[in-house]
């Protein structure tokens, strides 16, 4: 039977506890630092050598859609009753959203540093050290909107105009892609400023700190946005279901992107799991 994954906002005080242990208990036990290396290893920009398959490439949300189940499967181990909930950004979009709660994720960064000061995962507590990082600070950091520089999270309509795209992707398959819904949502523009970032990396930009970059896993909001994200993807699916994965076979012999982009039925490393064996989630797991 699939199990269910909740808006955060509908969490239960038990259920949000509940999430909190697991995530700990993963922290403790070392198995939580794995995932964080993971997604650093396979952060491989555009002008990378080698094959893409987290970011900047059609594989972005069936990669994640698997990693995330990857991390829901640990967190089960710990507690069978626990599952991702998700954040919808365009409706929970100010620091006062109860995401942010001391009993939940904590809140901003303080000035100056940006250290996180408030709920489980402050460095204070003594149970959220950062070993897996692009800097040599040990704390969990945020900057919220980032206010030398604003940016706003992505608007309902926003992401509506990103859900309209009715093609999965399209050729060079990498940042650039001027169509297609993979960066549409997964949010590679070419404006100038803040208006670079849309729909989720612009969310990244907007929680500021330790979100920026391939090591954005520590922070535990991580998994939230990519549920909603996978969220997005679902129901984007449902509303067009003939337009598969692209590509759905290797790009031709000559293409920048041979070698670089996974296709339908490849697996996507480190993981067995294809585009296509993902597609569908619905035996495993629901959103309500």
């Amino acid at each position: 039977m699939a199990y269910v994954r909740k808006n955060q906002r509908d969490l239960t005080a038990a259920e949000r506890r509940k999430f909190v242990h697991a995530v700990l208990e993963l922290k403790r036990s070392g198995r939580y630092d794995d995932f964080v290396r993971t997604h650093v290893k396979y952060y491989t920009a555009d002008g990378e050598d080698g094959l893409r398959v987290a970011h900047m490439a059609p594989s972005f949300l069936p990669w994640h859609r698997q990693y995330l189940l990857e991390f829901e499967r640990a967190l089960r181990a710990v507690d069978p009753t626990v599952t991702v909930p998700y954040w919808d950004w365009t409706r929970d979009n100010t620091p006062a959203a109860s995401l942010w709660g001391d009993d939940f994720l904590g809140g901003n960064g303080r000035k100056g540093d940006h250290q996180v000061m408030t709920g489980p995962f402050a460095y204070a507590r003594g149970d959220w050290p950062i070993t897996v990082g692009v800097t040599e600070n040990r704390f969990l950091t945020r900057n919220f909107g980032n206010p030398a520089n604003p940016v706003g999270l992505p608007t309902r309509q926003e992401l509506a105009a990103a859900e309209k795209e009715t093609v999965y992707d399209s050729a060079p398959y990498d940042s650039t892609s001027r169509t297609g819904f993979r960066n549409a949502l997964e949010g590679w523009g070419r404006a100038s400023g803040t208006g670079r970032w849309r729909t989720h990396n612009r969310v990244h930009r907007w929680v500021g700190g330790l979100m920026l970059g391939g090591a954005s896993v520590n922070d535990p909001v991580f998994w939230l946005h990519h549920s909603f994200i996978d969220l997005v993807w679902s129901r984007w699916q449902r509303k067009n279901p003939r337009a598969g994965y692209l590509p759905a076979t290797h790009p031709p012999l000559g293409s920048s992107q041979r070698g670089r982009v996974v296709a339908r039925d490849e697996p996507m490393p480190p993981f067995r799991a294809t585009p296509a064996s993902v597609a569908d989630h619905h035996r495993l797991y629901r959103y309500e």
